[in-house]
């Protein structure tokens, strides 16, 4: 098993979550790229990289996947973590399978998406309100702006998961038995590891 692991895929399917648990469990160092990419929004607007362009949740999320997985891969090369075992867990929304493949496939680390597919913008509603707490951006946002999200949850994780399957990459179902998806990845790693 390589030292690192990247847990990537759309909002609110679990990858904090998930991260939080591997580092815990096992050791490795969590890393937000939500936070670095809000830091690049704020510090180094001449990067384009913006969640607030004014362009479709596709469009941002193919512009900003471009844009970070070539830096994702230098975070990777500089070998800070290799050092350590386990090295990192990157937890990561905006990271297509396609720019995976061109910049970061081959680097010291692990990816598994997370995504919720078999479920209609509906149910993804539901589901999000189920697990919003304060601590969740979306916890303060209307019913209608989770219900246009939804549905751009349910067409990205659609996108993703197309994706995966061309390129032989791992992904999970977490809109249902979330937990139950969790546990066994974590028994997979904890198999991997030994």
């Amino acid at each position: 098993m390589k030292n690192n692991l990247i847990i990537a895929g759309v909002p609110r399917a679990g990858k904090s979550t998930l991260s939080h648990q591997l580092s815990s469990r096992y050791g490795y160092q969590h890393i937000s790229m939500d936070a670095i990419i809000a830091g690049f929004e704020k510090c180094f607007p001449e990067t384009g990289v913006n969640t607030y362009s004014g362009l479709s949740s596709m469009d941002t999320l193919r512009m900003i996947s471009g844009k970070m997985a070539p830096f994702v891969r230098a975070m990777l090369d500089s070998a800070e973590y290799d050092e350590f075992a386990p090295g990192m867990v990157l937890d990561m929304y905006q990271l297509l399978p396609e720019d995976y493949m061109k910049y970061i496939h081959g680097a010291n680390c692990e990816i598994c998406y997370l995504i919720t597919s078999d479920v209609t913008p509906e149910e993804r509603f539901s589901i999000q309100k189920r697990y919003d707490t304060e601590k969740d951006y979306t916890f303060y946002k209307s019913d209608e702006e989770l219900r246009e999200g939804a549905v751009n949850i349910v067409e990205q994780s659609k996108l993703i998961k197309e994706q995966c399957l061309q390129y032989g990459l791992p992904y999970l179902e977490t809109a249902k038995n979330r937990e139950q998806v969790f546990a066994q990845f974590l028994q997979s790693i904890s198999d991997a590891r030994s």
